[in-house]
């Protein structure tokens, strides 16, 4: 008899493109948390550490979410009880059984040197039925197939779509960030520039279709696994040598759509 915490293959969902799932929604970028939230700690590496930076750690709370606790930022925190509310209303079933890993860990992206994980700044939570859903091995238990979108309607970017795919992780969307930020959730102390196009420490569909461009443009085998580190940038700049265009090591929207890829 089917499961709610069964693993199911994302190649067997008929029609179903999880690289699409969010629709419009985009991760939070590293260039936003830093800018809009600022920097919960001075270094990161693939350790799970707790930030250290006193006005960071003024915006974090812990509070009861329905079937447990968890630790983040403040709006994050109040997002996701709604969430869960919604949940419970209509996956009864689903929200008695769920089960988390946390939100608040300060470190880079599994695999990663450059990218820093989401839930540095406590706007992200890894989530499963029983037990967490497994990292990375193309399948989504049943029940979290019921509820992404409820995550989605309130704004929150699946991570099912990144290119090493993570089903057990739901994030605040760049887009979200960006709204508290507009409202005052942070403060008026991180007001820098953010960058326009993809740069160093994204991690997305977008980057992913962008290092395949690349690869076949300039004839490189740099891994498509969408985060956006140093052999990426590298290619950027060669790329933008070959073009005669400023080195930035950023992809500028201008350079996307000349890549075919906007």
């Amino acid at each position: 008899m089917p499961d709610l915490a069964d693993l199911i293959p994302f190649s067997s969902l008929s029609q179903f493109d999880r690289l699409r799932v969010n629709g419009a929604l985009r991760g939070a970028r590293n260039d936003t948390c830093r800018n809009l939230i600022g920097l919960p700690r001075g270094q990161f590496d693939q350790a799970c550490r707790d930030p250290s930076v006193p006005a960071f750690r003024s915006l974090l709370v812990t509070a009861d979410l329905g079937p447990f606790r968890a630790t983040g930022i403040r709006p994050a925190v109040a997002a996701l009880q709604a969430i869960m509310t919604d949940i419970k209303a209509a996956h009864a079933k689903v929200h008695d059984r769920l089960v988390t890993a946390g939100m608040l860990c300060c470190r880079l992206v599994r695999g990663s040197a450059s990218a820093i994980s989401n839930h540095s700044w406590g706007i992200a939570i890894d989530i499963g039925i029983d037990r967490i859903d497994p990292y990375d091995d193309g399948t989504v238990q049943r029940g979290l197939l019921d509820i992404y979108p409820v995550f989605l309607r309130h704004g929150f970017f699946w991570g099912a779509a990144f290119g090493r795919e993570d089903a057990m992780h739901f994030e605040a969307s760049d887009q979200l960030v960006r709204k508290w930020a507009a409202e005052g959730a942070f403060g008026t102390a991180h007001t820098g520039k953010l960058t326009q196009g993809l740069t160093y420490g994204d991690r997305s569909a977008e980057v992913m279709a962008l290092q395949a461009a690349l690869n076949a443009r300039l004839s490189l085998q740099i891994a498509e696994d969408g985060i956006f580190g140093k052999d990426t940038r590298g290619a950027v700049i060669e790329w933008q040598r070959r073009n005669g265009v400023a080195t930035t090591g950023i992809a500028s929207r201008k350079m996307l759509t000349a890549l075919g890829l906007t």
